[in-house]
């Protein structure tokens, strides 16, 4: 970056001496294609030094880069100084991380952004797409992993087979493990005699309630192979972590939360998982999936999304489910260790006798105020209202736009205080939960849900002036609105 020409070279000196002993390289426009180009494998970030994801990420990507030194060199591009660069390869926004091999730009980076979700994520990047084993120690050494392994068992070089594995490997070796060998042998003590893929569940994983080694059976696409990796990679009951919820939290899900540790207590761990899986292979075919998690991976998020402590449930798991439709219900009963309470439990679910669990503020004594104050527990009494028509600011108390805002908005509620048939309102969406048809990524968020069509709730994509939210309500609701007491015309 330029030097503010106030800065002594004598300091300037001292700066970029502690910028040279980071581990992640600094490159542009000059220098970027020469030493892109001698890397096999290269994560590049490209940042604007005034951008503030950019310097919350700075800390992992540093750390990420020190523990891969050696394995997959980690570099950053200020775009602010280097635009040609960034504007070369289409960066549009900060920070912007790409998957550079041989120097030519190979795929943008979509894992996770904490250290170790980096380190882990590019580790599976170095190295060849399919690792070629040769002996046998090589086959054990490779399934012997934390992670599951894909393993391709063919003819010789020139199998179809092998080059359709090969190509598959390249397209999802972001994701999973690959591994082939053309020494047929290989393979006899899993049964393979003809060419076969497998796919190898961890280790540490292994339990009697399931196959440790599942077999492909189709002809070998990239369709087909992704389709089977992913139906079965997981098992019964897989290791929820910070890397995989996202895949594994769009079905609905019962997890165990305790203090699991694979590294250091791995048969303590599989003890509470193992009673998981005892007592949900009795309710295997009935659309409910199982995992189990370390509880201090999650803290915030139990303590934010099931009110659940740190210190809930001692030593003892204590138990979720969340539902595709964002439903949440917890177990209060102790996890026993004869699995009878987590018994008792789904047979609740599944029997529809659970109260869901929702995060919500007291129900206000006084809600005589322009602007109705919504809370979890009193959304569907008023939103779904079905004679009323209801406009909704979903706000956080933090946000500089909905403070803004918050005038404008009392205004408004205020101009049609006397429509009996329309509501204003609004609902801190961090201290209650948002209901499902109602997608809030950022504050505020307005909704209108029209009288007779609460199942189609709109996002009101307009100004957030008071003359633009009459014309809204003009044009959308059911009712003629009454504005100031007075009834105007559409």
């Amino acid at each position: 970056f330029p030097w503010p020409c106030h800065i002594p070279s004598v300091l300037r000196s001292v700066s970029l001496l502690k910028i040279a002993r980071g581990d992640v390289l600094e490159l542009g426009d000059a220098d970027f294609d020469y030493l892109a180009a001698e890397h096999e494998t290269m994560l590049v970030k490209f940042y604007a030094p005034w951008c503030g994801h950019c310097k919350k990420l700075a800390p992992d990507f540093e750390t990420a880069a020190t523990r891969l030194k050696g394995t997959v060199p980690l570099a950053k591009v200020d775009c602010t100084a280097s635009p040609d660069t960034c504007g070369r390869f289409g960066v549009t926004g900060y920070p912007t991380l790409k998957i550079f091999r041989n120097g030519e730009d190979a795929s943008s980076y979509d894992g996770p952004r904490s250290a170790d979700g980096i380190v882990h994520f590019m580790k599976k990047q170095a190295g060849p797409n399919s690792v070629t084993l040769r002996r046998e120690a090589d086959l054990e050494a490779f399934v012997n992993h934390f992670d599951a392994s894909v393993v391709g068992f063919f003819s010789g070089p020139d199998s179809g087979q092998l080059a359709e594995f090969l190509k598959a490997a390249s397209v999802m070796r972001e994701h999973f493990r690959f591994a082939h060998t053309i020494d047929m042998t290989l393979g006899l003590k899993h049964g393979v005699d003809t060419e076969r893929v497998l796919l190898f569940r961890p280790p540490r994983l292994s339990s009697k309630f399931e196959e440790s080694v599942l077999r492909f059976t189709e002809t070998i696409t990239t369709h087909t192979l992704r389709r089977f990796i992913r139906d079965n990679i997981f098992g019964m009951c897989p290791h929820l972590t910070n890397e995989n919820r996202d895949k594994l939290k769009g079905q609905d899900l019962l997890t165990a939360y305790y203090d699991l540790d694979y590294l250091q207590n791995p048969k303590g761990t599989n003890y509470w998982r193992n009673r998981v899986m005892k007592v949900g292979s009795q309710f295997a075919s009935q659309g409910l999936s199982f995992a189990v998690a370390n509880r201090r991976d999650f803290v915030d998020e139990l303590e934010e999304e099931f009110g659940l402590g740190s210190s809930d449930g001692g030593d003892l798991p204590f138990v979720t489910i969340r539902t595709q439709q964002g439903f949440k219900y917890t177990m209060r009963e102790e996890f026993t260790r004869d699995g009878k309470s987590l018994e008792r439990f789904l047979e609740d679910y599944f029997a529809g006798r659970l109260k869901r669990y929702i995060k919500s503020e007291p129900i206000p004594e006084k809600n005589k105020g322009p602007v109705k104050v919504l809370v979890a527990e009193s959304f569907e009494e008023i939103v779904n209202d079905p004679e009323k028509d209801v406009l909704i600011e979903f706000y956080a108390p933090w946000c500089g736009h909905c403070k803004s805002l918050e005038p404008k908005y009392k205004e408004l509620a205020e101009q049609l205080y006397s429509d009996p048939n329309i509501v204003i309102a609004k609902m801190d969406a961090t201290a209650n939960d948002v209901p499902q048809g109602f997608d809030v990524q950022g504050f505020p968020t307005i909704y209108f849900a029209q009288a007779g069509k609460k199942d189609q709730p709109k996002r009101y994509e307009g100004a957030h002036e008071v003359k633009d939210f009459i014309k809204y309500l003009k044009r959308e609701s059911s009712h003629v609105p009454v504005v100031s007491g007075v009834r105007e015309d559409l």
